[in-house]
Order: C-alpha cells, then structure tokens, then sequence
C-alpha cells in the first residue's frame, strides 16, 4: 500500500508539470461547454431547452475521456519508449500498482477538472440535480475503464501509434458517445453500438445522476461502466509491456 500511495503522489507531480497537456485538457472541455451553450446550433433531446442543461453532463464526460484515456495513454506510451517504465519494472512496484497509481492520479486530476466546469456551467446557468453521489461513482467507474484503454494502447503499441490511436479514438467515442449530440439523433444501428461503449455509458449515468433523469439513463448505462471498469484495466494489466 505504501508502495502504491507513494508511486500515485509521483505520477501527480509528474502530471502537474505537464503544464501544456493539464491547460488543455482543461481548456478544451471548457471552451466547447461555453461555445455550444451560449450558439444554439446542436440538436437537443426532447424537453431540454437549454443547451447548458444537455451539455454540462457530456462535457464532464468528455473531460473525464480526455484526461483517463488520451492523455494518460499517451504520457505513458511514451515513457515506455523513453525507457521509463524499463526502470521502474526494475523494482518491486510491479505492473498492476503501477497502472493502479496511474489511474489514482488521474483521479485526483479529474476533481480540479469537475470543480472548473460544474463551476462554469453554473455560470451559464446551469442547475444541476439529481444525485452527485451516483455521479461521482460513475466519474471513478469511468475513470477506471478509460485508463485502462489508454494503458491497454501505451502497453502494447509505440509511442506514435499510441498518440495517433488515442486522438483518433477520443473523437469517434465523441462524436458516437451522446456527449454533444442525442444518441436519439444517431441512426438506430449505429445508437446500437455506441450504448456499448464506455463513452456513452458514462454520459447517460451522469445525465440521470445530474439531472434527475436525462437522457441515456438507466441500470444498462451502470452495467456496461462496470463491465468496462473490470474488462479494460485487466487486459492492460495482462499485456502491459515494460519496453
């Protein structure tokens, strides 16, 4: 355990100086929050009639994506080709502490992420209600299967592999994942598939956590947090590579 505390405080420190990669998971969250609310030009569900009170949830997701699975993924997919992970695999950390105080960091990252949106979209007029509990253990469920994504990418593929995989993943899971349009507006196959998919899973749980209801709710998007929670961080424990 004291191995595990000690190797999470690290990977924060290490994250924090990354002072380019937290603005703009920061950033890029906040700048569509407050574009797409204030220009009304995306669809909303019916009964909304404020894009804030569709958007603030997703948006929390999408950061949530942004910080577990890219940038993540990405950091430690390159610190495997520096030779990084080469050395702590040399000590008695092993591989699923290591991808433990990875996802603990993130965490910890995730609740500046939360308290700088919930307090933007307050500002746009948002009202959230519901359950904050439930939504904070959606938040780590979420956090738990994204990171475990990234990791299973950083672990297996190269560093420019994982960059490009990553990116390319963050926006179809976007565009698909009821974030910032209905899954009501995709077409029924495709609104199939993308239930399935951590992206949308997390943005319906905490539609129906936050707003007492919304969109995409329900014990299904629960089910497959949790089956993405234990399946992904257990495949990239499994086929996580020191080099």
């Amino acid at each position: 355990m004291r191995a595990l505390v000690a190797q999470s405080a690290a990977e924060l420190r290490l994250t924090l100086r990354r002072g380019e990669s937290v603005l703009l998971t920061l950033a890029i969250p906040v700048g569509l929050l407050a574009f797409f609310s204030e220009v009304h030009v995306l669809p909303l569900p019916a009964g909304v009639h404020r894009p804030v009170q569709y958007l603030a949830p997703g948006i929390l997701a999408l950061a949530v994506m942004s910080t577990s699975m890219v940038s993540l993924g990405i950091a430690t997919g390159f610190e495997r080709q520096y030779l990084v992970l080469k050395r702590l695999g040399a000590t008695p950390l092993g591989r699923p502490r290591l991808l433990a105080a990875k996802t603990l960091a993130v965490l910890a990252l995730e609740l500046v992420q939360t308290g700088v949106l919930v307090g933007v979209a307050a500002a746009l007029g948002w009202n959230p209600g519901g359950d904050p509990a439930a939504a904070a253990g959606a938040v780590v469920l979420a956090t738990a299967a994204f990171a475990g994504i990234g990791l299973t990418m950083a672990g297996a593929l190269r560093a420019e592999v994982t960059l490009a995989a990553a990116n390319g993943l963050y926006l179809v899971l976007l565009l698909v994942g009821g974030m910032v349009f209905p899954l009501s507006h995709l077409p029924g196959g495709l609104a199939t598939v993308a239930r399935a998919l951590p992206s949308a899973a997390l943005s319906g749980a905490l539609h129906s956590s936050l707003t007492g209801g919304g969109p995409g709710g329900g014990i299904e998007s629960w089910v497959v947090l949790a089956a993405w929670a234990v399946g992904a961080p257990l495949v990239a424990a499994l086929g996580f590579r020191w080099e």
